[in-house]
């Protein structure tokens, strides 16, 4: 620590696209406050870095060979949980951005953002631990509708007795299971939970 408060974020990207990482390097290296200490080029290669260099906020692309992102994810929070980690992606995908959130993704840019977006997530995420911007807002947004809809339906199922067999069903259903793995679980044949879906 050389002066206090002043030792820039430090950053690594991870992207297979040599030139995207170039790109974003560059237009990083005219800040001051923030410093890409490594790159990789793919999950695996990632995880190996975090093992050995510390990070305050990791750039990471979904789409990449060997590991992508999305199994990277989990991961690296694993290894580095105090990292902010901000997902970038080609695809503007509401169901991906809510489960990346899940997951412990801090924020999520399109890779078309431009140098000051990826500065202004950088700096929010270190210093807020999120940064929210269209994408993400409408991603949470729609997934807390949907959430939400089934409430009428749920009131009345709280009328109605349910025995433990069909409550363990109903939790599994909620759990998104099919119901050959239903039927394993309670030891039902798969007919038998339809008929009590």
């Amino acid at each position: 620590m050389k002066e206090e408060q002043s030792e820039p974020i430090r950053v690594i990207i991870a992207d297979d696209h040599v030139l995207y990482r170039a790109g974003v390097k560059t237009s990083l290296s005219t800040k001051k406050d923030i410093k890409v200490i490594a790159e990789a080029d793919n999950g695996m290669h990632l995880l190996n870095l975090i093992k050995n260099i510390e990070a305050d906020v990791v750039l990471l692309d979904i789409q990449m060979p060997i590991m992508d992102g999305i199994a990277t994810l989990p991961e690296l929070k694993k290894i580095a949980p105090r990292t902010k980690v901000i997902m970038l992606t080609m695809v503007d995908d509401n169901s991906m951005i809510t489960k990346l959130m899940e997951l412990g993704a801090n924020s999520y840019l399109t890779k078309t953002s431009d140098s000051e977006i990826i500065y202004e997530a950088i700096k929010t995420c270190y210093e807020q631990e999120y940064y929210f911007n269209s994408l993400t807002n409408k991603a949470l947004l729609t997934n807390l509708k949907q959430r939400n809809m089934p409430a009428p339906q749920q009131l009345m199922q709280q009328e109605a007795q349910l025995s433990e067999k069909e409550t363990t069903i109903l939790r599994l259903m909620c759990e998104e299971k099919s119901t050959k793995e239903i039927a394993d679980i309670v030891e039902l044949s798969p007919r038998t939970v339809e008929a009590i879906r």
